[in-house]
């Protein structure tokens, strides 16, 4: 999903403007990035499609025995836009708290539509579970991690088993995913940009995560700006949480008061964290695992 909105900044940060979303540039928050936290091996294929791509994480911390824990982030972008170099500084506020980061990029609006994309995040994250020992990581602790349209894409590979089923893999393979101002119920669309997505108006009604969440499912962490003007947190959000805790979920809820539905995001970097503490619950959520 995209925004406009901008946030100034003051202080200490010399009232740096930051046009944060899902979709926007994030120049200023990359080029802060530490060196010393991990090790960057950038543009590997999961796929043969240009876009199927990854950019790999790994932390500069000891590995613990058994590996470090993985997670795949999906980016948003109200799936038309959207590039993993933007989000170098998830990656690097992952791996420096010890955690294999891998980065996708996956098919976008107008090269697909639904439910491709979705073939191809289940296929990167069937390699992050099938590689995760090659890559020092712990295959027994895999996530999907995903931000606004990427938090859709993530809870369809974790509540509907047929996108991981295709892929010879299965979301009970998974130690728990999260999903960050994700939309999860947003028929009727009324966004242009993702009306053709979605095959506007003839939605399939299993598209929408919602649907998927009346069966126990793995462990869930849901977290969203309570001013989110652009995906309703209560709807999508709240009324998720509600659905897969009486399905017999476990589910960890968050809200975030300071930011907004793209300065969620932008919270993983070092530059935001003041803005709420998305980097600690997420890596305690992954930890606990």
């Amino acid at each position: 999903m995209k925004t406009r909105r901008t946030l100034v900044l003051g202080g200490g940060l010399a009232a740096t403007t930051l046009a944060l979303a899902a979709c926007s540039p994030t120049r200023a928050l990359n080029a802060l990035l530490p060196s010393s936290t991990h090790v960057l091996t950038p543009d590997l294929p999961y796929g043969p499609d240009p876009r199927q791509r990854f950019d790999l994480y790994q932390p500069t911390t000891p590995q613990p025995g058994a590996g470090y824990p993985v997670v795949l982030f999906l980016y948003g972008g109200s799936w038309n836009r959207g590039a993993r170099a933007d989000y170098r500084f998830v990656g690097e506020a992952l791996a420096s708290r010890g955690v294999l980061a891998l980065v996708a990029d996956y098919r976008l609006y107008p090269q697909v539509r639904y439910p491709e994309f979705l073939h191809d995040c289940a296929r990167a994250l069937a390699y992050a579970l099938r590689e995760s020992s090659r890559l020092d990581g712990d295959p027994q602790r895999v996530f999907v991690i995903g931000h606004s349209a990427g938090g859709y894409n993530a809870a369809m590979l974790a509540l509907d088993a047929r996108w991981l089923a295709a892929e010879g893999a299965s979301p009970r393979q998974l130690a728990g995913w999260v999903g960050l101002a994700g939309p999860y119920d947003f028929v009727p669309i009324v966004n242009p940009d993702v009306r053709p997505v979605f095959h506007h108006p003839d939605v399939p009604p299993d598209s929408q995560p919602i649907h998927h969440a009346e069966q126990p499912a793995i462990r869930t962490f849901l977290g969203a700006a309570t001013n989110d003007s652009l995906v309703d947190p209560q709807r999508n959000t709240g009324q998720l949480a509600q659905r897969l805790r009486r399905g017999g979920t476990s589910v960890t809820l968050r809200w975030y008061d300071r930011v907004n539905h793209g300065t969620l995001a932008g919270a993983f970097a070092r530059p935001l964290r003041w803005l709420a503490p998305v980097l600690d619950d997420v890596d305690a959520f992954v930890k606990a695992a």
